[in-house]
């Protein structure tokens, strides 16, 4: 480390369930985003159920499952008997309401069919993740980028961290909903170099209806962010969901509430089914297995319809 750390902030622990190196499309440079647990929202489209709680949680892949006639170790270890063998003992299922998520059944797996997602990590932990890829954040402007689920559901944590990264020279910038107190989003956007901020739709009841909470708080924080921070370089998003948001009106209304503010870009995400399997793992349904992505050329008429030159009613 380039700085003595303090001892208390690096020992601050917080829940993580994905650390991804090399990325390159979630700031400048080469990144490392580094995924926490919990999200306030519960979109229906979401790639990453698994990031919905706040805590590790019990994923259970039944392609890899030797089956209770040939094993059953997780089945000896289950004090709350949320586990039982199918008719066929070549797979179990997961009583949900009876799992308390321990980890002890995922732990005695011997096929990785039973896996913990999300774990606790100290700040000093992702620090050393970190200082692994540090010469490739200096050659090429990159740094940290903490995303989630929702980053400001673990507010100290996400806090801790970001500075400890700046402490050691570290660029970063953090993905958000909006969806959090202000005060919490306040304090981060002191110790990042830009921030990505999810804007879905401008239409509270479709909002509502799609991510289960009103859009009220994410836009008066929106709003509270320009005025406080008006040189942060501001990155609003909108996730083209089919049958939500794909239309050029909705997307227009986004691209007007945002155009007055010369240090906010705007980017348009597609819609993508990859990770639909996630959510038979943690035992949930997809309900939007109908949909299918936009395609690219909708996409590009998108774009192109709220670039400048384009035309929007």
């Amino acid at each position: 480390m380039r700085t003595q750390l303090n001892e208390a902030s690096t020992n601050t622990t917080g829940c993580v369930f994905n650390i991804q190196r090399f990325s390159v499309h979630d700031g400048p440079g080469i990144r490392t985003l580094v995924f926490l647990s919990g999200c306030p929202l519960r979109c229906a489209w979401c790639c990453n159920p698994e990031s919905q709680l706040v805590g590790p949680q019990l994923a259970y892949n039944r392609n890899k499952c030797i089956g209770t006639g040939e094993c059953g170790d997780c089945l000896t270890v289950c004090k709350e008997e949320a586990l039982l063998p199918t008719s066929d003992q070549r797979q179990i299922s997961v009583n949900r309401d009876r799992c308390t998520n321990c980890g002890a059944c995922a732990a005695a797996c011997p096929s990785l069919a039973l896996e913990m997602l999300g774990k606790r990590v100290t700040v000093s932990e992702i620090l050393c993740e970190l200082e692994k890829d540090s010469c490739f954040y200096s050659r090429s402007g990159g740094g940290l980028t903490v995303s989630g689920g929702e980053p400001l559901l673990q507010p100290e944590f996400t806090l801790a961290l970001l500075k400890a990264a700046n402490d050691t020279g570290i660029e970063t910038a953090v993905e958000t909903c909006g969806h959090a107190r202000w005060e919490d989003l306040e304090s981060i956007c002191e110790h990042v170099s830009c921030i990505f901020y999810d804007i879905k739709s401008l239409d509270p009841y479709k909002h509502k209806q799609f991510t289960n909470v009103s859009n009220d708080l994410i836009l008066q924080n929106f709003v509270a962010l320009i005025r406080r921070f008006p040189r942060l370089p501001i990155v609003v998003r909108t996730p083209v969901v089919p049958g939500f948001n794909d239309d050029p009106q909705e997307i227009a209304k986004i691209a007007r509430f945002i155009s007055p503010y010369s240090n906010v870009t705007y980017e348009l995400i597609p819609y993508h089914a990859f990770g639909t399997s996630k959510y038979t793992f943690i035992g949930r349904p997809y309900d939007l297995d109908s949909i299918r992505p936009p395609t690219n050329e909708h996409m590009t008429m998108l774009r192109n319809y709220i670039a400048p030159g384009g035309t929007m009613v």
